[in-house]
């Protein structure tokens, strides 16, 4: 009899482990402006990046060596890929698309809850994600000559933390 009391207490306290194990999920997003995008035509609505965009990109890659990202999300134009493609690379990932009228809802934070994310968006949309995300209008929208911010968002069970940075290279 003792050793089915022993074992129900060991299966309850495993139980009650896992349970901890949930409710401590990190989840960190890591969120950025595309680099600078070619400014030499008004109409183009999708244009690449330029050489400092580039090089910007690449630096991006750099920051984030150490980062071990399990997803990495870019709006599906040219700048936002090209941004996200060089850490992308780094990574061995591929890049995920989301569309920036459709920030931080139920099927996104499904996906990302207990990861570490991403995020490539544009002056407009990248604050307003965050804002999303920690659910306050914390941050406007970025200046358009601005392709250095870094958002730093880290969720430890329902608590939100979020810094800006700014990484010049």
């Amino acid at each position: 009899m003792k050793y089915y009391f022993f074992l129900l207490l060991i299966l309850i306290n495993i139980s009650s482990v896992k349970s901890q194990q949930k409710k401590s999920n990190i989840t960190t997003y890591y969120l950025i402006r595309h680099a600078e995008k070619n400014r030499t035509e008004n109409t183009n609505k999708n244009p690449n990046l330029t050489e400092k965009g580039i090089k910007r990109a690449k630096n991006w890659s750099v920051v984030f060596k150490n980062i071990p990202f399990d997803i990495i999300y870019s709006t599906n134009y040219n700048r936002t890929k090209q941004t996200a493609e060089p850490t992308a690379k780094s990574k061995n990932l591929e890049i995920q698309y989301y569309n920036p009228k459709e920030l931080y809802d139920e099927k996104f934070k499904f996906k990302t809850t207990g990861k570490t994310v991403l995020v490539v968006g544009h002056s407009n949309t990248t604050p307003q994600f965050v804002n999303k995300i920690i659910g306050e209008e914390k941050y406007a929208d970025i200046d358009d000559l601005n392709n250095s911010n870094l958002y730093i968002i880290t969720i430890i069970n329902d608590v939100k933390t979020a810094i800006l940075l700014k990484i010049e290279y």
